[in-house]
């Protein structure tokens, strides 16, 4: 299920723009202003953020800066009723907005944006088979591996969290795509779960694992899978 953060410090839009999407099977957060907007979205586990431009404590350009300064890569759609609607559509996507609706608008044109945005944020990679680096071979169909010809007993959710990685090999996965991905948010709410599960598997895969040369760690945005 996509989960969706609205930041919006109108009561009565929020809730309006939460039922729409709820109606059509995404799960949705709020925030009234832009400081607990922030917050809540750099702790992760968002597909998608829409966020008001002029809001309390922090403006929703603010916002987007802070996510793209912190990495953080989710997709945003950038709504103002402003009059200056077309300095704020440049500014929005300059700091990284990914689409721009002027107040008022329909929930039928915001959920057609919704669903436009997310087909284009990240194009699916195809899965793997199999997949070979260093002395380890893995069979994901089959769900075996070896490492020097010896069995490696790797876990259902381990075989998934590899064959994620190799499949975006010499790309950075954050873990929000990891947990969405590989696991189900409701169950796991925190981007802590990922690292856990990726030092586990560092210690089944990599000759050192305080070194890895599989497994990388890019500092702030996630991780990424090199042969």
């Amino acid at each position: 299920m996509k989960k969706v953060l609205i930041i919006d410090d109108d009561r009565v839009l929020r809730q309006t723009l939460a039922a729409a999407l709820e109606a059509e099977g995404y799960a949705v957060a709020e925030a009234a202003d832009g400081r607990e907007g922030l917050n809540k979205a750099l702790r992760g586990g968002f597909d998608l953020v829409v966020l008001d431009v002029v809001m309390p404590e922090l403006g929703g350009l603010e916002v987007c800066r802070g996510l793209r300064e912190a990495g953080r890569q989710v997709p945003v759609i950038v709504c103002s009723g402003k009059k200056k609607k077309e300095v704020d559509k440049v500014l929005g996507l300059e700091l990284g907005g990914d689409d721009y609706l002027t107040k008022p608008f329909g929930t039928d044109e915001f959920i057609a944006r919704v669903h436009a945005v997310l087909r284009r944020s990240k194009p699916e990679a195809p899965e793997l088979d199999d997949a070979a680096f260093g002395d380890v071979a893995v069979d994901f169909r089959a769900k075996s591996a070896t490492k020097a010809g010896r069995e490696l007993h790797l876990t259902a959710r381990e075989f998934a969290l590899l064959r994620l990685l190799a499949a975006h090999e010499g790309q950075v996965v954050s873990r929000e795509t990891i947990l969405n991905k590989v696991w189900d948010y409701e169950r796991f709410p925190t981007t802590r779960t990922v690292d856990t599960f990726i030092y586990n598997l560092r210690r089944k895969i990599e000759d050192d694992p305080r070194t890895p040369k599989h497994l990388i760690t890019v500092p702030w945005l996630g991780y990424k899978f090199q042969r």
